[in-house]
Formats: C-alpha cells, sequence, structure tokens
C-alpha cells in the first residue's frame, strides 16, 4: 500500500554532501522533480478515499461493489511518491541511498503488519478450527515474507484447491505486490542513476533515462495484464508484473515535466473533479462480474492520476489547491486523519470481519459495517504506540542498519508465532502423509453400511490433514482451466485392446481408483478424459480461475468426443459432472442430449453416475474442529442432493442407450433432513463438492456389483465371482435405481393374479385374498437402495406384489453348500392393523415351473415368514406328501416363533444354507442359527427330492389366508394398507462340493428345534 513516508533524520557524515548545482535548484529546466515539497495534503486525503472505497467494498455495503479499486488508487499514489522521493534524490546527491530508502519502509510499514499478523496468528488459535488454522499459519508465513500475493495466485488459480473458506490474511496480497514493487523499484533507480550521474545536466538525464524505462515497463506490464485478464484473472489481479503498470503511470507523474506547464485553472479544476468523480464512478458502476483489472483499470488509474496532476504546482507556483479544486476538499482535517490512519485501518479491517465470522457465521452488510468500524480502534492504538513512535524515534532513525533490524525483528516474530502454533496444530491433527490405500477395510457391495465389516472406534481415514490432499493418484490428467485437450492418460493394461472411458468433470474425475480397478481386474485400460470445473453437457458456462468465457472447456469437449469416435470402440464409456452450471431443466436437457448423441453413435454402453452430495461448506476442516463428533459436521440434504434431472431421465427410459447407477444411498442413508460426513470412520469429502479419494476405493465392490447388475459389465470371473472365504456368488441385488423403478428384469419376473397358469391352486393355496400386480403401486424401488412391496386396497378389494427370481437353478454344487439370504425390514405395523399381514422369503424347487404341480415334493424352504405383525419371525421346511408324512405337512418342520423386537423398524438378516456335505438345512437370524432339519429325519429319497436340485427365490406379501386365521386374525375393515415389506438385498451363494451327495439316514441325525408352528399351513405356496 503507498503510505507517504516523510524523509526522517539522516545519519550524520563527517563530510557535507556535494553542493546542489544551480540547475537543480527549484524551478530550474533539469532541477529536482517539479513536486518540491515532500508532502502533499491532498494526496493523504486521496488515501482517505481509496481505504474508504476497500472497506465499503469489504462490508458488502449495497451500491458500492466497485471499492476494490480503492487498491489501484494507492498503487498509483504510491509509483508517484516513491518515484518522486528516489528521483529527487538522485538528483540532488548524485546516488540512491538504498539503506537509508528500505530503512525508511521497514521502520514505516513492517512493525504495523508484524502486530497484525501475531494478533491474527494468536487469535487464529482460538477462533479457527485446526485445520483452518493451519491454513492461516502458512498464510502468516507468506504475509511476513511479503509472497502474500503468489500464495493466494496458487491457491485461487488452482481449481482443485477451491472451496476453502477466505482467509483473514488475504488483503496482505496488495501489499505483497508494493514491497515487490520496493524491492525491484529502488535497485532500478539507483542502476539507472550510476549510469547518468556524469550527465551535464543530471537532473534531465535522469528523469529521461528512468521515464523511457518506465514507459516501457508501463506498456509491457499492461500488456501481460490484459493477456492474463484473459485467461487467468487470479494471475491478473494477484500478480505483481500485471500490476507494475499502474505504480509506473504515477511514476510518469513524477517523471515528466508538468511543473514547467501553467495550465489553464479551468482546467486544472475540471482535471481534477473529473478525476474524482471517475473514482466514484467505478466504485459504484464496477461489481465482481466485471474484468478486471484488463481495460476497466484504466478508468480508476487513470482518475487518481488526474487527481495529482490537478494539484502539481506549476512554474514559479507554490500550490495549486484553489478555493474549489478537489485538492482543497481532499486536504481537509477529516480526510487527512483518515488518510493517517489509513496503511493501520487497511491491516486490521479484514481480519476483524473473517475472524468474526469464522466464530459467529455469515454476517449480513450492517453487521460486517458495524465490525469494520470497530477496527479503528486496534488501528488507532497501532499507529499510536507502534508506528509513531517508531518513525519518530531518532535512536531507530539515526543508522539505517537500525531501521534494517526493526523490519527484520517485524519479519522473525509472526514467522515465529506462525511456525509454533503451525507446528503444534499439525501434532494435533496427525501425520499429513497420504493414506496407504491398500490398508483400507474393504468396502461393502452392497447393504445400507459403507464397509463390509464393522469399523470399531478409532481416529477418521483420512484425517482431515490428509482429506484436504486426498486427490486421485491420475497423474495431472484432471486437466487445468487453462488446457484444451487432454494427455493420453492411458492405466492399467495400456496395451489391452480393451478399456474403460471415464468422461466428464472433476465429479466424473473422483471416480478414477475405483475404474482403475475395475479396469486392472479384468485386464483393461483405463482412460481419463477429464477437465476441471468443465460440463460434460454442451454448456455455454463462465469458469471462476479464468473469469470469464469458459471457451477452452468447449474446445476439450469437443476434441474429446472427437477422440473417442475416431479411436477403437471402448468395451464402456462411465460419464459423470456435476448437475449445476445451470438451473434451466430444459436448456440441461437440450445440453446433455448434444453431448449424448455422439456418445451413443460410438456404440458402446454409456453409464451415467449420478452426481454425488455437495456439501457446500469444508468438511475437512469442520472435522477437524469436532474429531470425537462427526456428526456435527452433517450437512443439509435439500440443498446437498437434489434430484438428478439426468438420472430421473434416464429411469424413465427417455434418454436411450444409458444407463445409470448411483451410489447416494450409502453416502447419505435414509430419508433424514441431514447427510453424514463420515461414514463408518471413512471421512468423505475432500474439500465442499468432492469425494476423498479414501471413500472413492472404498466404494469401488459397490460400483463394480451395480455396473455388473447394469449388464455394462462383465463379472470379473465368471461364473460367478469369488467372494471371498471359497464363497462363489450366484446372486446379488441391492436394488439401487431410481426411487419408483421396478426391480431388475433380469433378476426378477412377476408373479400375477391369484394362482399360477392353469390355476393349479386357486388364491395361492393358502386362502389369499389379494391379487399381485406387476405395478410399481404394489412392487418398486425406493431410491436408496431397497425393494418395497406394498400391500394396498382400493374399493375394498386387496393387491399387492409376489416377484420371482429368473433362474430357478440356484443349486448347492455336490458335497457343498448353498447359503440364500435377505436382508429384510417387515411391514411397520402392528395390532389390529396388521391383522391379516403375511409378508415371507423363501423358495420352490425348479420342478414347480414345470405345469406348476408337485408340491410339496418338489420341497419349500421358508427363509423368513412372519404374520400379524407380531414381533416374531420363524422360518420352515415342507417337503414329502400333502398330510402327514416327514414333514409333517400341511404344517412342515417349522421352528416356531423367534422373538424379533426390532424386525419391524429396522433391517435384519434372514438366511438359509442348504448343506449337502453335511445333510443338514440351517436357518440364520442375522448370523445366529435358530433352526436345523436334518437328512437323518426323513428317507433318502424324499431329502433329495426336496433339497438337491435348483430352487427359485420368492418375496412377496400375502394377505388374508390360512396361517394368518391360526393364528388369531384375518384381513378386516380395520387392517391398515400401504405398509411395505423392505429388501435391502438378496444375496445367492455356493462353495464346496466335489464328494457326492449325502443320503438320508447316512449322517448323524439332528433336532429339528421345536415344531410348534403357528398354525396348519406353514408355506405360501
Amino acid at each position: 500500500m503507498p503510505f507517504l513516508l516523510a524523509p526522517g533524520p539522516r545519519r550524520k557524515r563527517a563530510t557535507p554532501p556535494p553542493p546542489v548545482p544551480p540547475a537543480s535548484r527549484s524551478g530550474g529546466e533539469s532541477g529536482p522533480s517539479p513536486h518540491r515539497s515532500t508532502f502533499r495534503p491532498d494526496i493523504e486525503g486521496l488515501r482517505a478515499v481509496a481505504v474508504l472505497a476497500v472497506l465499503a467494498f469489504h462490508a458488502d455495503i449495497p451500491g458500492l461493489a466497485g471499492g476494490f479499486v480503492g487498491v489501484d488508487v494507492f498503487f498509483v499514489i504510491s509509483g508517484y511518491l516513491i518515484t518522486g522521493l528516489l528521483v529527487r534524490e538522485a538528483i540532488s546527491t548524485g546516488r540512491i541511498r538504498l539503506g537509508d530508502f528500505f530503512s525508511r519502509r521497514a521502520r514505516r510499514l513492517l512493525p504495523s503488519a508484524a502486530v497484525v499478523l501475531a494478533a491474527v496468528a494468536v487469535a487464529g488459535a482460538w477462533l479457527t478450527v485446526p485445520l483452518r488454522r493451519t491454513d492461516l499459519e502458512y498464510d502468516v508465513l507468506a504475509a511476513a515474507l511479503s509472497v502474500a500475493n503468489w500464495r493466494f495466485v496458487s491457491q485461487r488459480t488452482d481449481y482443485l484447491a477451491a472451496g476453502h473458506d477466505q482467509s483473514p490474511l488475504l488483503h496482505f496480497w496488495s501489499l505483497a505486490v508494493e514491497e515487490q514493487f520496493y524491492l525491484f523499484w529502488a535497485p532500478l533507480l539507483a542502476v539507472v542513476v550510476l549510469f547518468a550521474a556524469r550527465a551535464v545536466r543530471r537532473g534531465r538525464a535522469v528523469r529521461s533515462v528512468v521515464a523511457l524505462v518506465t514507459g516501457a515497463l508501463v506498456l509491457g506490464s499492461f500488456v501481460l495484464s490484459l493477456h492474463w485478464t484473459e485467461h487467468s484473472v487470479s494471475l491478473a489481479y494477484l500478480g505483481t508484473p500485471s500490476r507494475v503498470w499502474q505504480f509506473g503511470v504515477g511514476a510518469l507523474l513524477a517523471l515528466l515535466p508538468w511543473h514547467l506547464l501553467r495550465g489553464p485553472r479551468p482546467l486544472r479544476l475540471l482535471c481534477g473533479w473529473g478525476g474524482a468523480a471517475a473514482i466514484g464512478w467505478c466504485v459504484v458502476a464496477y461489481d465482481a462480474s466485471t474484468p478486471y483489472p484488463g481495460y476497466a483499470a484504466l478508468v480508476p488509474t487513470l482518475a487518481t492520476a488526474a487527481v495529482i496532476l490537478a494539484a502539481i504546482p506549476g512554474r514559479g507556483e507554490r500550490n495549486v489547491q484553489g478555493a474549489y479544486g478537489v485538492g482543497r476538499l481532499l486536504a481537509g482535517r477529516a480526510p487527512r486523519a483518515v488518510g493517517r490512519l489509513s496503511y493501520n485501518l487497511y491491516l486490521w479491517h479484514w481480519p476483524v470481519l473473517v475472524l468474526a465470522e469464522a466464530r459467529l457465521g455469515t454476517l449480513g452488510w450492517p453487521a460486517r459495517t458495524a465490525l469494520t468500524l470497530a477496527a479503528v480502534l486496534p488501528a488507532l492504538a497501532t499507529m499510536r504506540w507502534v508506528e509513531q513512535p517508531l518513525r519518530r524515534s531518532r535512536t531507530v532513525s539515526e543508522l539505517p542498519r537500525r531501521g534494517l533490524a526493526v523490519g527484520v525483528s517485524a519479519i522473525v516474530l509472526p514467522v515465529a508465532l506462525a511456525l509454533v502454533v503451525g507446528t503444534a496444530t499439525l501434532h494435533l491433527m496427525g501425520p499429513a502423509t497420504p493414506v496407504d490405500v491398500k490398508g483400507l477395510p474393504p468396502g461393502a457391495a452392497s447393504g445400507p453400511s459403507l464397509l463390509g465389516a464393522p469399523s470399531g472406534d478409532g481416529p477418521v481415514v483420512p484425517n482431515p490433514a490428509q482429506a484436504r490432499k486426498d486427490f486421485t493418484p491420475d497423474r495431472n490428467c484432471q486437466v487445468a482451466p487453462e488446457v484444451t485437450r487432454s494427455p493420453e492418460c492411458l492405466f492399467g493394461a495400456v496395451d489391452s485392446p480393451d478399456r474403460i472411458v471415464l468422461l466428464g468433470d472433476s465429479h466424473a474425475g473422483q471416480w478414477f481408483s475405483p475404474m482403475l480397478a475395475i479396469a486392472s481386474q479384468r485386464g483393461w485400460a483405463l482412460q481419463e478424459l477429464v477437465k476441471q470445473g468443465c460440463p460434460l453437457p454442451q454448456l455455454a458456462v463462465d469458469s471462476p480461475q479464468l473469469g470469464r468465457a469458459y471457451r477452452e472447456c468447449d474446445t476439450w469437449r469437443a476434441d474429446a468426443l472427437e477422440r473417442l469416435r475416431t479411436q477403437p470402440k471402448p468395451r464402456l464409456i462411465v460419464i459423470a459432472s456435476l448437475n449445476r452450471y445451470t438451473t434451466d431443466p430444459e436448456l440441461l436437457a437440450s445440453a446433455w442430449e448434444k453431448t449424448l448423441k455422439p456418445l451413443r453413435a460410438i456404440g458402446a454402453p454409456i453409464v451415467y453416475i449420478e452426481d454425488t452430495p455437495v456439501p457446500g461448506t469444508d468438511i475437512p476442516a469442520c472435522v477437524s474442529g469436532a474429531p470425537d463428533d462427526a456428526a456435527a459436521c452433517a450437512f443439509q440434504r435439500a440443498e446437498a442432493v437434489p434430484a438428478d434431472p439426468l438420472a430421473r431421465r434416464i429411469a424413465a427410459g427417455t434418454v436411450p442407450g444409458v444407463r445409470v447407477i448411483g451410489v447416494n444411498p450409502v453416502l447419505c442413508p435414509g430419508d433424514g433432513p441431514t447427510c453424514p460426513a463420515v461414514r463408518d470412520r471413512i471421512l468423505l469429502y475432500r474439500d465442499d463438492a468432492h469425494l476423498t479419494n479414501v471413500a472413492a476405493v472404498v466404494l469401488t465392490p459397490r460400483l463394480e456389483r451395480l455396473l455388473t447388475d447394469a449388464g455394462a459389465l462383465p463379472a470379473a470371473t465368471a461364473p460367478g465371482a469369488s467372494v471371498g472365504d471359497g464363497w462363489t456368488e450366484l446372486l446379488r441385488d441391492d436394488f439401487e435405481g431410481p426411487a419408483g423403478s421396478r426391480p431388475s428384469p433380469a433378476n426378477w419376473q412377476y408373479d400375477l393374479g391369484t394362482c399360477y397358469p392353469g390355476c393349479p391352486a386357486p388364491q395361492w393355496g393358502t386362502g389369499e385374498i389379494e391379487t399381485t400386480t406387476d405395478s410399481t403401486d404394489n412392487v418398486r424401488l425406493d431410491g436408496k437402495g431397497a425393494l418395497e412391496i406394498v400391500p394396498t386396497r382400493k374399493g375394498g378389494a386387496w393387491s399387492s406384489g409376489r416377484i420371482e427370481t429368473v433362474r430357478s437353478d440356484f443349486a448347492p454344487p455336490p458335497g457343498g453348500v448353498l447359503r440364500i439370504e435377505a436382508s429384510i425390514a417387515l411391514p411397520d405395523v402392528t395390532g389390529p392393523k396388521a391383522a391379516g399381514y403375511w409378508p415371507a422369503f423363501w423358495t420352490l424347487g425348479a420342478e414347480l415351473r414345470d405345469g406348476y404341480t408337485g408340491w410339496p415334493g418338489v420341497g419349500e424352504l421358508d427363509v423368513m415368514e412372519s404374520v400379524n405383525g407380531r414381533d416374531t419371525v420363524f422360518g420352515s421346511m415342507h417337503c414329502g406328501v400333502l398330510e402327514g408324512g416327514p414333514c409333517e405337512e400341511p404344517v412342515g418342520l417349522t421352528s416356531g416363533p423367534q422373538a424379533c423386537a426390532t424386525c419391524r423398524t429396522e433391517f435384519h438378516a434372514y438366511a438359509v444354507e442348504v448343506d449337502l456335505g453335511v445333510g443338514e438345512v440351517r436357518w440364520y437370524l442375522d448370523g445366529r442359527v435358530y433352526h436345523r432339519v436334518s437328512a437323518g429325519q426323513m428317507d433318502a429319497g424324499t431329502w433329495k427330492r426336496a433339497v438337491d436340485h435348483g430352487v427359485f427365490l420368492i418375496l412377496n406379501v400375502a394377505i388374508g389366508g390360512k396361517l394368518p386365521v391360526a393364528d388369531g386374525a384375518t384381513a378386516g375393515p380395520g387392517t391398515e394398507p400401504g405398509h411395505p415389506m423392505r429388501v435391502d438385498q438378496v444375496t445367492v451363494k455356493v462353495k464346496g462340493g466335489g464328494k457326492g451327495t449325502v443320503k438320508g439316514g447316512a449322517v448323524r441325525g439332528g433336532g429339528s428345534g421345536p415344531r410348534s408352528g403357528p398354525g396348519p399351513v406353514s408355506g405360501s405356496g
């Protein structure tokens, strides 16, 4: 910031300085710079205008959104004053004493800055969460070393570093720019003076040479500013090279011979007031949408120059303030008082605002204005007890090295504080080293849990410091905003003719690790075509990083689609994109179609991964502040997970050739108002919008299953993929899909009406009163990873759902084991309202489908049944003959009621195992065996016909029938419809075998458990 430094006492010398040549005296043609006085009261007042504009902008005062131009005003003032000071010294003494120059600046500027930096370092330790505190201490280091602008450039031009809170030291960027200007400009002028020192007319020579150099720098810097404004707005706004021209404009004011011009008084008045009006117009007319700095910065820069020029004395004039000049107004007592305080006020106001909001939350403009006014108090204190004593101290100012020592101390103090606080914070948060993904617990392929096994207690993984940097290991293949073409970016089996293509923006890029694992498991390659912040649908958007229309996105997208068209056809194209680039659904649908049309023409399967939640807040920072209460960082579901319009259209069948999968049911489970930031000790998000790589890796098994179930991906090992412990999976359905859609027709078919074809057993053989349908009113997915079978009643007539697996060949291998399992929540209804409810999960022998006769000899295994809303469940086996026999028909070999108080409100695991090696059928509830039937309980023929063959699975909710009646209730007017049985997943797997089937009676006998079933009929068949 350009704050006028009145020259302090200089050290005493043994010999007086050389006399000033006559030509250099005031008013001479080649004499000192026309600004004969080192003090301009109007410029002190102009500093007040600049700082008030900046403060109004930061306080968000309505109508003053262009207050950021106050920084431009400061830069011009700085160039004018500093250049005038140096040139006067060069002309008068023949040299520039750099030690004196930097000593004065050090004791004037650095102590106040050090106080603010130290205060922020300490206050940040109290007011900010640990991860934000770490960032803040890095900011303190950068600010103390005068490189803050480059730190913020690196953050703001890095798309992947977006989503962090604002720094309390962001305003130090302009101080860093100015200090870098001092470090560059003073030595440059010193070198110029050395070459011009022998000139006869030194004043003219120095001014001429410096003016030429300045003119070249102004032109080059302005051209660079235009270029960066077009291609990188952060670099243009915060970078020193793109701001040099504004200092240079001020320097030219001090170098050119304005003092030789008399200029008419009206022209001076017009110049001054016109410049002031232009500055005011910028403050009111400019806003965040103004391309800046660019051409727009010319107005406040030249306007400031006009105000300064209007009060430069001409030949023979001592001052030109006049009664009506703008300088007279600026030189008033109030503007000058604010101007004197401007440096300290600028230093203090922004930390006060940001740290207050860190503790209190987002504030409105009245509160921000009040806080800005409150910053006057520490600013006054710093000026009174830090700045002025050091400026006026004869001890400090007597020798340059003492002033420099003050400056060095002012740098060391905040650096030391930052290192101490930052080191302690890093120790508190744990290591920031990358997470070893090989040591992660396995993710669940299905079900409501993120992990395959309980995670236990312990810290979150990754920890917040790791999460902030937990990017996908794709070697920068998520190309930056300014890049227009992706590199080859092939991973895995790069020589394979088969490949998966991952295409989209950074929300596609977050799936890199799972897609690479899936491709590698099949011996395929993965090609990543991902561009940061670039919507895959053909939308015209602006880039926050570039600060303008995102033309690079359009070029990149067209290139990616053309590459896919001309390359060999991939095995699978996986697409994903943030779906928030527009709120216009029709525009979005049209934009997607423009992209999907050429993709469909390629002929490869296309799968869209539904967009993941967008928390909208810095999740790692939040978790770092609540390590033992991750629930405190939950975020609102409504804002984070809006309806995905493309996913809905795909599910509705209006987007041909594209399938949809999603993992949001496990990332944001249930239907409550919030979504978690941490699940099963896995920290899900690395910023405010993207998953951590750890979370993506853990989701790999689920994504693989979803892609396989969608028919987009062959199983990794055929037939059936090994799932550990010797098991081979034959069926797995997690019922993922949009709400209201049907279960997968590849896995399930509907039973319709009231009996099988030919009606061998009316009312399904059990006296049920419902009619089963294929309507989504009765059978549907809930959109959260569960199947719902819902009994409904219209006009007194009941309807419900009954579905069977398409496959009927689920059988144990010879001597092996068949396991059938489902996670089910029973209809949440009890008492009289539940009378007649009969939910069931069961199997029938494959023979039954050939004419639908032969029951019960073909075998029936009731994995789970419950009636009348009881808090009990039971399992049964039917076999043999219709009456009596080894299975004691029609009751069957039943377990009897098993208490389960939460089976209506929670999911529980129900399983049955047919073990031919042992000769036993076992029933499980949540992993506990509660019922057994052995081969020894019947003859070998009955056993073999009942279990040693293929079966199909059935899920249904019956209403009425013999079993509810036997339990003492029947459906009536008081029975309440609409309560679904919810099924989270169904799995069928086998293992073992090779020793032949065990014959009945050949193995030990075993008790079948209690047989006091609830009624005379145990099956629904």
